[in-house]
């Protein structure tokens, strides 16, 4: 019997990358647009477009593989290390990046002042640009406890972040992932979540993650960090498969690539890879620029996946 755990951490990594990929072409597109040209069933809904090849994955999972290669190459979280990769992706120009992100690594500034910095300045870091890029470090600080991961969670965060708004919602990711690969429900754990969150941002992740919000009542474009990470729980808690979960999160629209790549990852932790469609896995490939034209398709990503949660575990 394959062990649930790692089946669970395939999924994770996975199946973020696949939610990501599907909902790239989608990006800043309607509501439903997906599920319109896409009815459940149809199938060769990896079409791509956008400028997005079938099953390219964009810079959300080329950022978590960067992660997660550092955290086995260095054996553990080497913040200055993670910077460097950022900083060698970036320079590379790749398709899409992050306005806030990228403005960060180009900075020219230290690595542990460079996101401080820009906030002083822009005032603006609450995107979904930490949240995104989260499953790999996810899998990996799994083994750790709640406090563990979420501390791991908010100083990756805040390599490119300094609105902590970005961090605590990177850590409930981590904490909800968590708990899924232990084969709990991460939705029963909530509360208990939103404890552990800073309490200057506690209310307004309470709010999002209400078993009664909707992301019709979002009061920000979902490419914040709340209505994003409020709109993949949501996802989670109004359907009951990993196929459902990404289709409800792509018909949301706006900001579609991150949305499913957020919610593939909680999906993906609480059904396992086995319930991510092999379909969607077959033309699933990210390109990672600036590291020799490297491109990871579904059998590197395993490996990664499988390292990740070997190498978090307790020995």
């Amino acid at each position: 019997m394959p062990d649930p755990h790692l089946q669970r951490a395939l999924g994770t990594v996975i199946g973020s990358a696949v939610g990501d990929a599907l909902g790239a072409p989608f990006e800043f597109g309607p509501e439903h647009a997906f599920s319109a040209r896409f009815p459940k069933g149809t199938g060769d809904e990896m079409c791509g477009g956008g400028g997005w090849e079938p099953g390219e994955a964009t810079d959300d999972t080329q950022m978590a593989v960067l992660v997660g290669e550092s955290l086995l190459e260095c054996g553990g979280l080497e913040l200055p290390d993670v910077f460097r990769r950022f900083q060698r992706w970036a320079a590379a120009e790749p398709k899409d990046i992050g306005l806030q992100t990228e403005a960060v690594l180009s900075s020219g500034d230290p690595w542990d002042m460079a996101a401080a910095l820009h906030f002083q300045v822009s005032q603006r870091a609450a995107g979904n640009g930490a949240l995104m890029r989260a499953a790999t470090s996810a899998v990996y600080f799994s083994h750790a406890g709640r406090e563990a991961t979420m501390d791991a969670a908010r100083r990756i965060a805040a390599l490119t972040h300094g609105d902590r708004a970005a961090w605590e919602g990177t850590a409930v990711f981590h904490e909800l992932v968590r708990v899924a690969l232990t084969g709990e429900d991460p939705l029963t754990a909530v509360p208990d979540t939103l404890d552990a969150v800073h309490p200057d941002h506690r209310e307004r992740y309470a709010v999002v993650l209400a078993p009664d919000w909707h992301p019709d009542k979002a009061t920000e474009f979902n490419g914040a960090v709340w209505p994003c990470l409020g709109s993949a729980v949501w996802a989670l808690r109004t359907t009951s498969s990993y196929e459902d979960a990404v289709r409800a999160a792509i018909d949301l629209g706006g900001d579609t690539d991150t949305v499913a790549a957020v919610t593939g990852g909680l999906a993906g932790a609480v059904y396992g890879i086995d319930a991510v469609p092999e379909r969607w896995t077959s033309a699933l490939h990210v390109p990672l620029p600036g590291f020799g034209e490297r491109v990871l398709g579904t059998a590197e990503l395993t490996e990664l996946a499988l390292r990740l949660s070997e190498a978090g575990a307790p020995s």
